[in-house]
């Protein structure tokens, strides 16, 4: 699925300059070298098609299962691209299910959810199993079936085992939580991951139980987000001041699976950099420790092939709106992984969501480093969204009508690649 040449796109001999300058990108000709259109970024009308041929059709991820970690704890997620919010819950059997947030009888949402967009999740836990409708007071089950209906008498033909909760696709790998609003879903989760989740598979994600989340909704279209953390172009620039020890960075390793690619940073000279004498400190408690100390070895196959000391993470694009980087505690001291995750409000307006993972701290020392370690981080995050609004004013003007790529944005040309062929736009 995915990745595959369009039958119109016509292979060329690639000329030997272009090879020497894009030595990645010209290893998959299909991609071409050429620049890339703007209007995908900025057009209103694209992005009403996004709901339907892109975000009701891939699989999303939209939780862990550490969330909800026991029967009768559930999670409320928006998913506002798709004008629904979804119910994540663990039943009393303990398999997660997938629900759409509203009542059968009248519409009305079944858990309440602030109207605050940088608040999309709500997190809870059904009593008894159960869950009630506030307005009438219908009554579900964590497996979705209706358990009851107040003045049942006085409904004429009522049958409750049609009036069950409505399912959205929920699968789980690696202990992320991915849904799929397609009525029939055109491939089970396996399939859609392909070769990335076997890539992937392996890691410790599930002893990163300590999580810091932030999250904002920025005045821009969704795709300038993910595009703008799915390249190491701008480390050296935007992330001078934060994170100086970046100035010599090597985007490389890169692979692509179907719709989904992914990539790895080093840096060179890391160890040379002198940090500020409370990094230091903190920095070097994590980092000597055997609980949160660099773990290389317990990458997945396949990462970090050459064993380098000087691996930050690798991380992939899974489209269509998540990034996940593998750290295994070395380049950020303690961190095991983080990621971000993109969701469009509108043409012009998206949520985005950074979490960083660690495995849980022993000690009030540890408490403290890692906190500080996940501070240094947002900070470098506020600097990569800090061009993201400027990024959109600019494009609407239509003045710049496409964007050419260096050899090490080759993530942001397969991503528009992808994204033509799933929205079937020549």
């Amino acid at each position: 699925m995915g990745g595959e040449p369009r039958e119109t796109f016509m292979y060329k001999p690639i000329p030997d300059h272009i090879k020497a300058a894009m030595p990645h990108t010209t290893q998959y000709p299909e991609l071409g070298t050429g620049p890339v259109p703007v209007e995908p970024l900025i057009s209103a009308e694209l992005f009403e098609l996004e709901r339907e041929r892109i975000f009701k059709r891939m699989w999303l991820k939209v939780g862990r299962v550490e969330e909800i970690a026991e029967p009768g704890d559930f999670k409320i997620k928006r998913i506002a691209v798709a004008r629904t919010s979804a119910i994540i819950v663990r039943g009393k059997d303990g398999q997660i299910r997938a629900f759409h947030n509203l009542c059968t009888h009248r519409g009305n949402k079944l858990v309440p959810q602030s109207n605050d967009e940088t608040n999309d999740e709500t997190f809870g836990r059904a009593k008894a199993h159960l869950m009630t409708c506030r307005f009438h007071a219908w009554t579900f089950a964590t497996d979705g079936s209706l358990r009851g209906v107040p003045r049942k008498e006085a409904f004429a033909d009522l049958d409750t085992s049609c009036l069950g909760l409505k399912t959205i696709h929920c699968e789980v790998w690696e202990g992320f939580i991915f849904i799929n609003l397609a009525e029939t879903p055109p491939w089970d989760l396996a399939e859609y991951l392909g070769g990335i989740g076997e890539h992937y598979a392996g890691f410790p994600y599930h002893e990163a139980t300590t999580a810091y989340r932030y999250s904002t909704v920025l005045n821009c279209n969704w795709k300038i987000c993910m595009l703008a953390f799915a390249e190491g172009y701008h480390v050296p620039t935007i992330h001078q001041n934060t994170l100086p020890s970046l100035a010599e960075i090597e985007h490389t390793d890169f692979k692509l699976y179907g719709p989904h690619v992914s990539s790895a940073l080093y840096v060179k000279g890391a160890g040379d950099a002198v940090p500020t004498p409370a990094t230091g400190k903190l920095g070097g408690l994590l980092a000597g420790s055997e609980a949160h100390g660099p773990r290389l070895h317990e990458l997945p196959e396949g990462m970090n092939p050459d064993g380098r000391q000087d691996f930050i993470f690798e991380y992939p694009v899974f489209f269509p709106n998540m990034l996940l980087h593998v750290c295994a505690g070395n380049g950020y001291p303690g961190m095991v992984y983080f990621n971000h995750l993109f969701w469009p409000i509108s043409v012009n307006q998206t949520l985005w969501e950074g979490t960083n993972y660690f495995r849980p701290p022993a000690t009030a020392s540890e408490c403290i480093a890692i906190a500080h370690t996940t501070a240094l981080h947002r900070n470098a995050w506020l600097e990569d969204t800090g061009t993201m609004e400027d990024t959109h004013q600019a494009l609407e003007s239509r003045v710049l009508t496409e964007m050419p790529l260096m050899d090490e944005e080759l993530m942001l040309r397969h991503f528009d690649r992808q994204w033509h062929q799933f929205m079937d736009i020549a």
